[in-house]
Formats: C-alpha cells, sequence, structure tokens
C-alpha cells in the first residue's frame, strides 16, 4: 500500500472520532442509547466521506438492512486510493455516555484492504498483554501460569499484576481463578477498547492485563492498536449456543484455533485514532466552553510506532457552517429544524 505509506493517514482519521465524538457528547446523561449512537454515526460517516481513501467498512455497526449506521460492506471516503479496510466503532460504551458515566470513547482504524479479520460471531475470548510480555502468553494454558509467565516478563510478583475484564456472570470462574493465584482484579461494566489499549501500553497505566470474552469487533480494533503499540492478544472464538457455533462452522473456522494479533489485523501499515467522549482513564471526555470544545485524542501508527496525545479546540459555530447540525447532537438539530 504505498499510496498510503506516504500519508500519515492518521492526522486524517483522528477528525473522524473527534466528530463522532463532539456530536455524541451533547448526549451524555441524557439516557437514550439509540439517539447517542445515532449522532456518532452521522458525524463519523460525514467525517470519513470526505477522506481521500477507497474505504469498506469491514468492523462495523451491524449488516446493510441496518442502515443508517455505519454497516459492514459500505463504501466510504471519496474513492480514491489507497484501498482499506476500515473498523469503526463510533461510541465504544454507549451505555456509559447515556449513563453519563466515565469511560465512553470513539475508535477508527484502517489498514490495507483485506487484512482486518471478521466474523459474524458475537464473542472473542482473549488476553491482552503489553510488549514486555509479548510471547509469554497462551490462552490454552491455566489462568495461574499465563499470571505468573506475565509476571516474570515483567520482573514482577504475580500479585503486583492487575488484571481488568468485564464484569459478566461469565466471567465468574475466570475472576475467582485470578484472585486464587493473587492478581488485582478490575472489573469494568462496558467498553474493553480503552482497557486493551492501556494493557498494550509500556506506560504504567495500572493495568497489565485484559482477560475474559468480549466482542468480536472490539478484539479486531484491539488488534490493530496492538499492531502500532507492540503488545500481544491471543484469542478463541467464543460461540455461545449451538447455533453460533454452526454459524462459525458454516463461516469455514476452526473452532479449536488460537487466533493472535496478526490473525486479527493481517496489515503492516496500520493506523488508529481515539478520541474520549466522556472522562475516562486513557482520554479526557469532551469539554465545553461557550462556543467552543475541547477534545483530547490518542493516534497510532504501526509502520513507525508512532503514538501521538494531542488536545483539540474546536471552534463549533465554524464546524456548524461546514457540516451543518452534525456536531452538536440533538441540541443545535431542534435549533436548526
Amino acid at each position: 500500500m504505498t499510496e498510503l505509506m506516504d500519508r500519515n493517514l492518521v492526522l486524517e482519521l483522528v477528525r473522524v472520532t473527534e466528530a463522532a465524538a463532539l456530536a455524541a457528547a451533547r448526549l451524555m446523561g441524557r439516557r437514550d442509547r439509540d439517539a447517542a449512537d445515532q449522532a456518532a454515526v452521522d458525524a463519523m460517516r460525514y467525517t470519513l466521506n470526505s477522506l481521500d481513501i477507497d474505504g469498506t467498512v469491514v468492523i462495523g455497526e451491524g449488516e446493510k438492512n441496518q442502515a443508517p449506521m455505519l454497516y459492514i460492506g459500505e463504501r466510504v471516503g471519496t474513492g480514491s486510493p489507497p484501498a482499506v479496510d476500515v473498523a469503526v466503532d463510533p461510541i465504544d460504551g454507549v451505555t456509559l455516555l447515556a449513563n453519563g458515566r466515565p469511560g465512553a470513547l470513539s475508535v477508527v482504524a484502517v489498514a490495507e484492504r483485506h487484512t482486518l479479520f471478521f466474523t459474524h460471531l458475537a464473542y472473542i475470548d482473549k488476553i491482552v498483554v503489553g510488549p514486555n510480555a509479548k510471547g509469554a502468553i497462551n490462552i490454552n494454558a491455566p489462568v495461574r501460569e499465563n499470571l505468573r509467565r506475565v509476571a516474570e516478563a515483567e520482573n514482577r510478583e504475580v500479585d503486583d499484576l492487575t488484571v481488568v475484564m468485564l464484569d459478566r456472570p461469565r466471567h465468574e470462574r475466570l475472576i475467582k481463578e485470578v484472585r486464587e493465584a493473587g492478581a488485582r482484579i478490575k472489573l469494568i461494566s462496558e467498553g474493553d477498547v480503552a482497557p486493551g489499549i492501556m494493557a498494550a501500553m509500556e506506560e504504567d497505566t495500572g493495568i497489565d492485563l485484559l482477560m475474559g470474552t468480549g466482542g468480536s469487533p472490539e478484539a479486531v480494533l484491539m488488534a490493530c492498536a496492538l499492531k502500532c503499540l507492540g503488545g500481544d492478544m491471543q484469542c478463541r472464538l467464543w460461540p455461545r449456543d449451538e447455533r453460533e457455533r454452526q454459524i462459525l462452522v458454516d463461516e469455514g473456522h476452526d473452532l479449536d484455533r488460537v487466533f493472535t494479533v496478526d490473525d486479527l489485523c493481517k496489515g503492516q501499515n496500520v493506523f488508529v485514532a481515539v478520541t474520549g467522549i466522556t472522562d475516562g482513564e486513557l482520554l479526557r471526555g469532551v469539554r465545553y466552553t461557550g462556543g467552543y470544545a475541547r477534545t483530547t485524542s490518542l493516534m497510532m501508527r504501526s509502520i513507525s510506532g508512532s503514538v501521538r496525545w494531542m488536545e483539540a479546540k474546536h471552534d463549533l459555530r465554524r464546524l456548524r457552517e461546514i457540516a451543518g447540525p452534525r456536531y452538536e447532537g440533538v441540541k443545535h438539530k431542534k435549533a436548526h429544524s
């Protein structure tokens, strides 16, 4: 993908996540998941279609018949090279946003065409670690063994480690095994992309591993981030019932296969942009000050290994002149109706 290698596309992608965050943040705490999601999708689609890419959404909000969400197979961009796969999550943690809780963010990743993994299955079991523990994990090994090996790679003790996972009944056994091994546990209610990124960072983020089952789209987005950060992940497909098992068989998947970062994201030139919507441990949320808004974003590029944090100030009046009410959620939609 020589055209893409000559452009740092992440500096353009961050406009996409900023737009989604600005549109969705106005609905913080209003307990309207659908309105928040739609506001983020509208702004994200509008901005994606302004980029000079020939993009196909591989990880999106659902199938084509679920439009107007950003659907799987949707073409985005102006249609000019480079040809890329696009993974989107307009709001990771939409319930967090709807309830005014921390940790909601917007994510977009781009990689070479035909390099991102896709399945109709909803869930994947995974372990995510940082660069120091790369090669130390084995998802088929006991939890205690994985924690021992990660601690050894990090030159620490198991009881120094903090494991983050979604607070779900399906994780009761995993929680018990982590506790018995002696590691600390951080349970989250929703939104595991940010903790996955934090587990993979070399900086002291307070999270050492992410474990447990979560959404397959989120797993692919994490794999894209891990390509940039140098962390490691192993995954297994996790069908919840016989119907999902049959879907995987029909798709040609080996249910015993262990997936790696390179299986979920085969691309070598990968770009990831993340913008905070509500305040979280990874990023600050959107701040409004009169006619302006401030956003905080994280940008990553795999080929160079560069990671950038960016704070931006947005003139909302000028944005409305360019894009109409998309950046303002419901507030200015009413004013302009």
